[in-house]
C-alpha cells in the first residue's frame, strides 16, 4: 500500500538524520496571492503568475513578522509568487534570496490554469484519490505528489545540513503540504485534509533524534 511505502521513506529519512547529528529550525513560507489563488485556478509549476495587490500586502506583513527573527539563509522557489514574496523578507535582514528549482509547485499538466468549480474537487482531492495501485496518480501530464515529496524533503534536509540555524524556504502549497507529511510520518493520501492560506509561516524542527511540527499556517499578522 502507498501508505506503508511512504511511512517506511521516511522512517529510513530519519534514520539518516539521527546519524548525522542534524539540528535545525526551518521556517517554511507559502507565497502571498495572486489573482488564480483569487479565481480558484489550479496554479502549478509552469505558471509564473505574479503577485496581487493582497499578496504583495502579505509578504510586506510576513516580512516585518519575521525581521526580529534571526535569518541566515532565505531560499525560494524560482516562480515569481515566491521568488518576490522571498524577497520581501529578505529586504529586512539585507539578505540575497537564494534560487531552489527542487522547490518550484506541483507540474499540473493538462490541469494548469483549469478553475477549480469546472472539475469539482479540489486538486488535492484529485491527487489522492484512491487507484487501487500502489501510486498515487500524477496530475495528467504532471507529477504525484510522490514525486513532488522526494524532490522537496530531499531539498529541506540538504538545506539543514548547510543551513542548521536561521532557515527561511518560501514556495508552494504542495511542495509545502509534502514536507510537513514527511516530518508527522503521514501518508500523502492525507495531504488533502489540511488546508493552507497563502502568506502563511509554518516551522519545522528536525534534531537528529526526531522532526516535528512546530507551528501550521499563521497567517496572524497585520496587513495594511
Amino acid at each position: 500500500m502507498q501508505r506503508t511505502g511512504v511511512i517506511k521513506g521516511l522512517s529510513h529519512n530519519l534514520q539518516m538524520l539521527q546519524g548525522e547529528k542534524l539540528a535545525s529550525r526551518i521556517i517554511l513560507v507559502r507565497h502571498g496571492e495572486t489573482d488564480w489563488n483569487k479565481e480558484k485556478r489550479i496554479q502549478g509549476g509552469s505558471s509564473d503568475t505574479p503577485l496581487n495587490e493582497t499578496g504583495r500586502e502579505q509578504a510586506e506583513g510576513l516580512a516585518r513578522r519575521l525581521s526580529h527573527d534571526r535569518i541566515r539563509a532565505i531560499y525560494s522557489s524560482p516562480l515569481r509568487r515566491s521568488l518576490d514574496t522571498a524577497r520581501v523578507i529578505a529586504r529586512y535582514h539585507k539578505l540575497e534570496v537564494l534560487l531552489e528549482p527542487s522547490l518550484k509547485e506541483i507540474e499540473a499538466g493538462a490541469l494548469e490554469g483549469v478553475f477549480t468549480g469546472s472539475l469539482h474537487k479540489r486538486l488535492s482531492q484529485l491527487l489522492t484519490a484512491g487507484t487501487g495501485s500502489d501510486a498515487l496518480p500524477n496530475a495528467p501530464g504532471g507529477e504525484s505528489l510522490a514525486d513532488v515529496q522526494r524532490r522537496a524533503w530531499g531539498t529541506i534536509q540538504r538545506l539543514a545540513r548547510k543551513h542548521p540555524d536561521g532557515l527561511v524556504v518560501v514556495s508552494h502549497y504542495f511542495v509545502i503540504l509534502s514536507i510537513i507529511c514527511s516530518v508527522l510520518e503521514l501518508p500523502l493520501s492525507q495531504l488533502g485534509r489540511f488546508r493552507m492560506e497563502n502568506g502563511s509561516i509554518s516551522i519545522i524542527n528536525l534534531d537528529g533524534q526526531e522532526a516535528w511540527l512546530e507551528r501550521y499556517n499563521d497567517a496572524g499578522y497585520p496587513v495594511e
